[in-house]
This record gives structure tokens, C-alpha cells and sequence, in this order.
């Protein structure tokens, strides 16, 4: 109701209001990005279970793996010292591959530290509280450097964060009665580790679905390693139909352009779901209105679906929402604009889902404008 009654007058406005009344109904276009990240944090239970009761259809576990090679929900392999609360943990903090080194104010140097999950074991991960995702880099003391949660989230639902293993989200997800869409994390370790391979990783994660009797239709495996997706479309046929190739190249490379030639190529690796971020689905037409961009032509020109991503991840849009509005930044000036970019991406570029830090979000558009 927030977003809505920010938004300027007009047609779209006036049906948003129209359903203040509905009752919300579970969408597959509301996807659960990390949970509902904007508020709980990301990749616990709790952040699973708010995104389901908001609606999500999809929630997302991102996957990496611990020492002992178990799959665990992580938006990162090396993210732990500021998603949860290891530093808090001596003995735990101790092993590291980057023990904590606290700032040098005087000199401007930032306080520097790295932990993996691939530091701990599966036990000693599970000893580990999620927090909200944040930290004080100039900080002095570890204490010190995990208080640094953005201003724009809150650290109200943060007392308790619950890690989960790959394979417990999976159960919980059956549990909630939603669809699941993992992605296989890039490593930060050198591959093979410990004899594990890469594709023993993307294997291993479907074979979790498989041994949880999970139908490959309720699974979109995703990664930005083009050559994840192939593996799972060659290998795994059944759950490669909805392998979602996380696109990147658009900001990896900033000369790179799209182009048909390309799109049809993915197409014809067997690739059928793209995702890009917003602002690549995107840009400003002469007029000033936000409108398709060549990248969401080209890839529906193709027949790929697309997704995007991240809605509800930008803070505070009245300056031009940032760098997931960069293409339309110059028409982005309330926080009501939101679900302006939402209903273009819906009904101009036809995404099939977006992904949420706050689904409540994606769940009333899709409602209202009767979207599964």
C-alpha cells in the first residue's frame, strides 16, 4: 500500500488501489530472492518462511559447500563474515582464510576479512546465526565490524537466523508448498577441491532433488557458468528444461552488446530461461518512458523466457534507484516508481518472474493483474 500510494496519478495507480482488498494468493512470477532479504536474513529459515507467507510461488536457496563438501544455502562461498555471526565465534573465526585484521583509521585502510564455507565443517557451520547482511568496514574490533546493516533494512527480525543445509531447504520448501530455484555458486576455492569436481558440484545438487522425489517441473537450477546450465541440460535432461542462465555479460563487459545471433544460440544449446538484472530489460524511449530494451527484444524475439532480477534491493529510489535502475535512471524519482518498472517488465518485456527481496511486492502486482 506504501509503493502504491507513492506512485504518480494515473491508469496504473488506480488498479493497484483497486485491489487493497484482495486476498493474497501464491504467485510463481513472486520469486523469494535469498528469502525475503529486505528485512530477515538472507539464505535462514525464517527469511524462507516470511517469503512463502508473503506469497512467493519460488524461493531460492543459493548453494555452496562446506569442507566436508555438503551442500549449504549461501549467497556466496566467502560471505560469512558478513552474513553471519562467526566473528562472534573465536575458535571459528580463528580458521578463517583471512582471520579478522582490524582497520587502521589513521591510515584509511579498512579492516580485512574472508570466511568460507569451505573453512568449516558441516557441524562447525551449523553453529553459525544468520545475520543481516552488512558490515562496518573501518571497524576496529570484530564486534564492531558486524554492525553494518544498511539503514534502508532493520535488524528488528535479526535475533535469530537459522543456517540451513541445501537439503534442508528443500524439505522445508515441500513443507511451504512452493517451487524451488537453486543456484550453484561460483567457487572460491580452486576446483577440483579435494577431488570434487564442478560437475560433481552441479550434479550433486540435483541428485538432492532427485533423492527428495522433488519433480523436476517444481526446480529452476540456475548459474552465471554458462557451462552449469549445459551440464544440467545434457546430463539432466528433465531438470535442464528449466536451468536458468544467469546473465551477466552485460556489466561484466561493458562493451558487450547484445544481438539475435546470439540469443539463438542459447536457444539452440537448449537453453530456454535467461535472467539478467533489471536495468539490462530496460531503457528510456525518446519521451522519456521506461520501455523493452534490444537485450528483451531480442532474447523474446529468440522465444527464450526471461526473469529479472532484484526488486526491493535498492533502498530508497527517490534519487534514481541505483545501480539496478541504471538504464532508467533519469525517470525513477519516488519509491512508488517500483511498481512501475514491475509492470513493464510484466506487461512490455513479459518476464516470467522477478525476483524479490520483499515478494509481499511482486505477490500483489501478480494478483491484481491475475498473473499465476
Amino acid at each position: 500500500m506504501f509503493l502504491v500510494e507513492d506512485m504518480d496519478d494515473g491508469a496504473l495507480k488506480k488498479k493497484l488501489q483497486s485491489c487493497f482488498n484482495n486476498t493474497p494468493q501464491k504467485s510463481t512470477f513472486s520469486i523469494g530472492h535469498r528469502g525475503a532479504a529486505l528485512m530477515f536474513p538472507e539464505h535462514t529459515k525464517e527469511s524462507y518462511m516470511a517469503a512463502a507467507q508473503m506469497g512467493a510461488g519460488i524461493v531460492e536457496c543459493d548453494v555452496t559447500f562446506t569442507k566436508d563438501k555438503v551442500l549449504v544455502c549461501r549467497h556466496s562461498q566467502n560471505d560469512l563474515h558478513t552474513t553471519t555471526d562467526v566473528l562472534a565465534h573465536p575458535e571459528l573465526a580463528a580458521k578463517c582464510t583471512v582471520p579478522f585484521t582490524p582497520a587502521n583509521p589513521a591510515l584509511g585502510q579498512p579492516a580485512n576479512v574472508e570466511c568460507r564455507t569451505s573453512d568449516f565443517t558441516l557441524a562447525e557451520f551449523k553453529q553459525l546465526k544468520g545475520k543481516m547482511d552488512g558490515a562496518n568496514k573501518m571497524a576496529t574490533t570484530p564486534e564492531a565490524y558486524m554492525q553494518g546493516t544498511p539503514d534502508w533494512r532493520t535488524d528488528l527480525y535479526s535475533s535469530r537466523g537459522t543456517l540451513m543445509t541445501h537439503a534442508e531447504s528443500i524439505e522445508l520448501f515441500k513443507a511451504l508448498d512452493v517451487k524451488m530455484t537453486p543456484e550453484l555458486k561460483a567457487p572460491k576455492v580452486d576446483m577440483p577441491f579435494d577431488g570434487y569436481s564442478q560437475q560433481d558440484y552441479a550434479q550433486a545438487l540435483i541428485d538432492e532433488y532427485k533423492k527428495a522425489g522433488v519433480k523436476p517441473e517444481d526446480v529452476y537450477p540456475q548459474s552465471f557458468n554458462i557451462d552449469d546450465v549445459k551440464y544440467w541440460i545434457d546430463a539432466e535432461p528433465e531438470f535442464g528444461k528449466q536451468a536458468v542462465y544467469l546473465d551477466a555479460r552485460m556489466y561484466n563487459d561493458r562493451s558487450w552488446k547484445p544481438t539475435l545471433s546470439d540469443m539463438k544460440a542459447l536457444k539452440s544449446s537448449g537453453v530456454e530461461i535467461v535472467a539478467p538484472p533489471l536495468f539490462a530489460l530496460v531503457t528510456l524511449s525518446k519521451d522519456g518512458e521506461i520501455v523493452p530494451s534490444d537485450y528483451a527484444k531480442l532474447a523474446k524475439e529468440a522465444e527464450l523466457d526471461m526473469i529479472a532480477w532484484t526488486l526491493e534491493r535498492s533502498g530508497s529510489l527517490t534519487n534514481g534507484g541505483g545501480w539496478y535502475y541504471q538504464t532508467v535512471k533519469d525517470a525513477i524519482n519516488n519509491d512508488g516508481d517500483t511498481l512501475v518498472m514491475l509492470d513493464v517488465l510484466a506487461q512490455d518485456v513479459g518476464v516470467i518472474g522477478v525476483f524479490s527481496d520483499w515478494p509481499a511486492t511482486t505477490t500483489y502486482y501478480a494478483n491484481c493483474m491475475n498473473i499465476d
